[in-house]
């Protein structure tokens, strides 16, 4: 294992550090390591629905790089692949507390599920409402190892940005949990594994896939996906993950979408861009229109080499929520 790291044990409270470091203009964390969170810089707006999601690290920018202006109000880093505990989520729950409530948004992995339930319910005996949102957005499993249902995956971003921007035009709790609701009943994900990755505390590869095998369907823990096949090119590898996208969100001609290309960590811009040639060049054959896309690492799976593809359909609210102010350390626009 070849690894910037110190000690395994620190990866995570260390990256954090260095994280907040970086964007202290944006971010700021709890600084306690037994209860650690990263939360919007100045405190929790008053007035204003705090949003918080969190899960286990190694997928970053996913979810302390989506903490700031129009998006996350605190992200809770687990241990790396392992979700976090319910005191630090409920320690962020309290810092993202304005008084209008607080939406927690979860990826659908059993841990998760179960511990921010649990704090939820600690935030209620402090009279703090709470409401969640489960993404579930992987069309390619139903169960896997770590889930009962289909897994959190690429659109977890999409329900972030967009429920974090109608918290910030001032929406509601029931309001902000209605739009992310629609957001995940909306957008669907695929993805492709070309490499394992390696978990700094295992030391060792989390998965064996021989060098001429990939594996489709693939979850961002190294869970098991549809099939592994021999090693094919881009073009074909993309329709193996869209098709099955395309027919699960019963997308048909004249339909508006976004198309996000995601990198798993170790892949080139350039290959995902290929992806996002036959992907868009697929969906405008269908007759949607590609009317927003977003390409690049934003979800990831440590150096995992890979990608996935996650299409939302697009109404006129979605667009313009998408389309709304945001400042992170991950996504920047219109300030």
């Amino acid at each position: 294992m070849k690894k910037l790291i110190n000690d395994p044990a620190d990866v995570v409270p260390e990256s954090v550090e260095g994280f907040v470091q970086a964007h202290a203009d944006i971010v700021t964390s709890s600084g306690d390591p037994e209860s650690l969170f990263v939360a919007r810089a100045g405190g929790a707006v008053s007035g204003k629905v705090g949003l918080v999601s969190g899960g286990g690290s190694g997928h970053e920018p996913l979810h302390a790089g989506y903490v700031g202006v129009g998006m996350l109000d605190a992200a809770v880093p687990g241990a790396v692949f392992t979700s976090p505990t319910p005191d630090p989520i409920l320690a962020a729950t309290q810092a993202a507390d304005g008084g209008a409530g607080v939406l927690h948004i979860v990826k659908n992995y059993t841990g998760d599920v179960l511990n921010f339930e649990t704090a939820a319910e600690l935030a209620d005996a402090e009279d703090i409402a709470v409401k969640a949102v489960v993404v579930n957005d992987d069309v390619a499993v139903e169960d896997s190892l770590y889930t009962a249902g289909r897994r959190g995956v690429g659109g977890t971003v999409m329900v972030e940005k967009i429920a974090g921007a109608a918290a910030e035009r001032g929406d509601d709790l029931d309001t902000v949990l209605a739009i992310a609701t629609h957001v995940n009943d909306n957008v669907r994900s695929m993805g492709v594994a070309l490499t394992a990755c390696t978990v700094p505390h295992a030391g060792k590869p989390s998965f064996d896939l021989p060098e001429d095998e990939i594996e489709i369907g693939i979850g961002i823990h190294g869970e098991p996906g549809r099939r592994r096949i021999k090693a094919a090119p881009a073009d074909e590898i993309t329709d193996m993950l869209l098709d099955p996208v395309i027919d699960d969100l019963g997308l048909s001609s004249g339909e508006q979408v976004l198309l996000f290309v995601n990198g798993m960590g170790g892949t080139p811009s350039s290959e995902l861009y290929i992806v996002y040639r036959h992907a868009r060049a697929r969906l405008e054959a269908l007759g949607a229109t590609v009317a927003r896309s977003l390409v690049g690492n934003y979800i990831t799976s440590l150096e995992m080499q890979g990608a996935s593809i996650t299409v939302l359909r697009l109404d006129d609210e979605t667009t313009r929520l998408w389309d709304a102010p945001v400042h992170t350390a991950a996504l920047r626009w219109g300030v």
